[in-house]
Order: structure tokens, then sequence, then C-alpha cells
């Protein structure tokens, strides 16, 4: 199982990618394979243009297609997640996130931007056909902390609401893997009982 790291930030380092690094050291912990995509890495010119010929853009594209969850992670400006950001979101097709569990993570100035996750980013994520889209996590700035001695020092009650986060991906994925397997059995117990029965009724002629 793959999980992809978005992290729509136009700055590095930035608290909302070092949320996003931190969900993906949990998440290796559990067992399962991440791999990250930095939007401010893309060609900027391909983005701003829509240009889905692009290789890198494609590439991309196929990271998040193969992806069976995206933990997505954004800075909040003046109640809204970064216009970097929005330019990737805005070149996926109408069923960009189909099929995926997708977490949102966010980080801001105060606490009155909180409600830009639920008002502005999930109804994107909702339009693009996501599965589930997890309880978001939203952070302000005081609330992480960073020293070069210390490394990521994250607020308690951030703390446990990204650890419930990583626990109900991690279970998510855990139910549809078992989901498919128990679909995979039934199917192969239908074929063998047709084929035991077209057997049958050979031997009966």
């Amino acid at each position: 199982m793959t999980i992809l790291l978005l992290s729509g930030s136009p700055s590095l380092p930035s608290r909302s990618a070092r949320l996003l690094h931190y969900v993906g050291e949990r998440l290796t912990a559990l067992g399962l394979h991440t791999s990250t995509v930095q939007v401010r890495d893309l060609p900027a010119q391909a983005l701003l243009h829509a240009d889905f010929a692009n290789p890198e853009l494609l590439a991309v594209k196929q990271q998040l297609a193969e992806a069976q969850a995206v933990v997505i992670a954004t800075p909040i400006y003046k109640a809204a997640y970064s216009g970097l950001l929005k330019t990737f979101l805005d070149i996926l097709p109408q069923d960009g996130l189909a099929g995926k569990l997708v977490l949102p993570v966010a980080t801001g100035g105060s606490q009155s931007h909180m409600l830009a996750l639920d008002y502005a980013l999930r109804p994107v994520l909702a339009s693009l056909a996501a599965a589930h889209i997890l309880p978001s996590v939203y952070a302000t700035d005081k609330q992480v902390e960073w020293s070069e001695q210390q490394g990521i020092k994250i607020d308690p009650a951030i703390l446990e609401r990204l650890h419930e986060g990583v626990r109900q991906l991690h279970q998510g994925l855990a139910d549809r893997n078992d989901a498919v397997n128990n679909t995979d059995a039934i199917n192969l117990r239908g074929r063998a009982d047709r084929q035991a029965i077209q057997e049958s009724l050979r031997c009966s002629v």
C-alpha cells in the first residue's frame, strides 16, 4: 500500500511540511510505504498553464493514481489554502482522488483560520471524488515549533489529533485490504464451484 504525502507549501522549510514529515514517519513506523511530492518543486509554468503533457506533471499524477491514500498539508493564508496547492488540484481530473482516503493537515497564524479547511479545502477534495476525507488537523504557528537542537516540538493536543489521524488512516487501509481479500476469496470459491458443477455435468453425460 502506498500513501502519497503532498505538500502545498510554497516555502521550505515550513510548519505544514514539517507536520507532513512527522505524519510520514508515523506511517512508515506502522509498515506503510510513503512517497512525498513537494508541489513547489514542480515546474511553475507547467502548473500555471495547466500543461497536461508536461512529463513531470504526468509522473506526479501517476504517483497519485497509484496511491491508496493521500495526506495533504498546506499553510492557510487569509482563510484559504495555498494558491500553490490550488494550481495542482486544478490540473487533476474530476475523479483525481477517486477511491482514496485523504487526511488534510494545515497550519495557520491563528485559530480564526481553522474553518478554511472545512469550507475551502474539504469541498474541493470531495469534488475530486475522494472516497473518505478524514477529520482535518489544524495547528497554529505557536503549536508547531522547531529548533536545530531539539527538532520539531508539537503541542500535545495537536500531537493527539495527528496520532488519531494516522490511526484512522492505517485502519481504513487495513479494512479496505481485508475487504478486497474477502472479495477475492469469494470469487475464487465461486469459480471453483462453477468448475465443479461443469465437471459433474460432463461426467453425467
